[in-house]
């Protein structure tokens, strides 16, 4: 007889595997400087190595958007804490570019599973059927272990010993119970006959209007969380002299707590005024981060990881409200991944332009023309909605 838990504990366990799996995604971000001193690579590699990983997250979102509802829980989320732990020992034995290309690959598989399945787990296992709590749990686990991964990271580059190996030494220690914990969580989903098929994306005529908007949005937001997330470590170093692994760190922990706050205050808006906010305080962080790029101020670059994260929050909130609130039923899920496939595009495609302006110009150049785009866009969502009053 199998050993398993009760579902509040396996709701815990659940979140705990999901904290974790997230941490592995962004354990390489304040590390990039010194994986540019060891292979001799510029920014615009770098760029490439994290863009790879969104990719890995729209390919995990599409292979595996369904397959839990069929199969189960318990056997996806399995398979994304093995990815986890394979992206950490390819990070682990590098000697080249290879295996890291390959390791952000896989992470960004994992995350792609997690994303939707934990999520979907953590709804179906909320303690007396609360499921609003079960979101804020997921949201919280979600965007928390993406800020905590940086941190980690960057805290075990400056204290510990080997600093390109430590942090995913301690990452796979941490997915060990992480996998155990999923063994005796209880399964939710009734088993049914396998068929594979890619997860389809399309969005209904009837929410087109609010998801270009949203999306939109929410393509700028990620944009500059992939630059906070890529090239700002390096940026503290070049051009603030800032060689702190920990600072680097903090600096992205920050844009995603405050991501959680933006998300946490849709709750308290309808969707329609926090889109608005979140627009606004996008414009805003991304003035403060080309002022902050043009005036090398450390103190600025922090103000606007905060407020480009309360506004990636508050658009993404109000977006993912507007879509599930309008769209059909049975067509919610292929919409919301669409939503998720231009975030993730947004946080690959512009981040690889950022490095080919910084190899062709310089990296200051790069952040206030990427700052001035990404302003343009959201301004040209807020003229819409302004329009649509």
């Amino acid at each position: 007889m199998r050993l398993v838990v009760s579902r509040n504990a396996g709701f815990v366990l659940v979140a705990y595997a999901f904290l974790v799996t997230m941490i592995g995604t962004t354990l390489p971000t304040p590390l990039y400087p010194l994986f540019e001193e060891r292979y001799s690579f510029g920014e615009l590699t770098v760029t490439v190595v994290f863009a790879v990983y969104a990719f890995g997250v729209i390919a995990g979102l599409l292979a595996f958007g369904n397959v839990s509802d069929e199969i189960g829980r318990k056997p996806v989320l399995l398979l994304g804490v093995v990815f986890s732990a394979v992206s950490a020992l390819l990070f682990l034995v590098a000697g080249s570019l290879v295996p890291i290309y390959a390791g952000r690959v896989v992470s960004g598989l994992s995350a792609g599973i997690f994303t939707g399945t934990a999520t979907a787990a953590l709804v179906d296992l909320a303690p007396g059927g609360r499921r609003r709590l079960a979101s804020f749990v997921a949201v919280i686990v979600n965007l928390g272990g993406l800020g905590l991964g940086t941190l980690l990271a960057g805290l075990l580059a400056d204290y510990a010993r080997s600093p390109l190996r430590t942090p995913f030494l301690v990452d796979l220690v941490l997915l060990v119970p992480a996998g155990i914990g999923l063994l005796l969580a209880p399964e939710t989903v009734e088993r049914q006959r396998f068929r594979f098929r890619l997860q389809r994306l399309s969005v209904p005529a009837e929410v087109r209007g609010v998801f270009v908007r949203g999306a939109t949005a929410g393509f700028g937001s990620f944009a500059v969380a992939g630059v906070f997330s890529s090239v700002a470590p390096a940026f503290l170093a070049l051009e603030l002299g800032r060689t702190s692994h920990a600072l680097a760190g903090v600096l992205v922990f920050i844009l995603f707590s405050g991501s959680i706050l933006g998300q946490l205050a849709v709750s308290r808006l309808s969707d329609r005024p926090a889109l608005v906010s979140g627009c606004v305080l996008l414009v805003a962080g991304v003035a403060l981060l080309g002022f902050a790029v043009g005036t090398e101020s450390l103190g600025t670059l922090i103000a606007s990881a905060a407020v480009v994260g309360i506004g990636q929050g508050l658009v993404i909130g109000a977006g993912l409200a507007a879509i599930n609130q309008r769209a059909p039923v049975e067509r919610r899920g292929e919409t919301a991944s669409s939503f998720f496939v231009v975030m993730y595009v947004g946080l690959s495609v512009p981040v690889i332009g950022v490095g080919v302006v910084a190899n062709a110009t310089s990296l200051k150049t790069a952040g206030i023309v990427f700052s001035a785009a990404v302003a343009a866009l959201v301004l040209v969502v807020l003229a819409s909605l302004a329009r649509s009053d």
